[in-house]
Formats: C-alpha cells, structure tokens, sequence
C-alpha cells in the first residue's frame, strides 16, 4: 500500500500540480500586496486622498467591507490577465495539443 502511494505522489502530474499550487499562490501574495500597498494608493493619489481599501457599509452593526473587495477583484483581474496573456496565448500558439484542443 505504501509503495503505491509513493507511485502516486511521485507521478509527473501530481508534483507539477503542487509547484502550480505553490507556485501560484506565492504569485497571488505578490499580486495582493500591489494592489494593496500601489495600486490602491496610487489610485487615492488621483482622488484627492480617497483610499478605497478601507471603504465599508454598516448595517445593523454589521460591517461591509466592499473596499476589500475591490481590492480582491482587482487582483483577481490583473492576475487573469497575467495567466492569459503569457500562459494561454503562448500554449496556443505552440499549436495543436493532443487531438486539436485549445486551452482556452
């Protein structure tokens, strides 16, 4: 039993899953912090001091905060665009993989 557990997690496509996984979310810490620590203030720097990252509603004594959410969207859009621009454009240009299947 062990050893085909040590057969499965020493497939190819179990450890490239766990690089991408680390890997990936090492890249969106490094996305979270641009948008928190520059592009957010840059953005208040062009709206007379505004810093959206803090925005909140309360209702009821519950707090919103939709300025958190901004903050992820736009992390989550730049990091989007990253992973189309130079993952699926390149892949599918390298041409056909497997029986003509695009990535996107």
């Amino acid at each position: 039993m062990m050893q085909d557990f040590k057969k499965f997690i020493l497939r190819g496509n179990v450890v490239d899953l766990a690089v991408g996984v680390v890997i990936g979310s090492a890249f969106g810490a490094v996305v979270s912090s641009l948008v928190k620590d520059l592009i957010t203030p840059l953005v208040g720097a062009f709206t007379k001091g505004k810093n959206f990252s803090g925005l909140h509603a309360t209702l009821n004594g519950s707090i919103f905060n939709y300025g958190d959410f901004i903050n992820a969207l736009i992390s989550f859009l730049i990091i989007a665009v990253v992973i189309f621009f130079f993952v699926v454009q390149p892949v599918n240009k390298l041409g056909p993989i497997g029986k003509n299947v695009e990535v996107y």
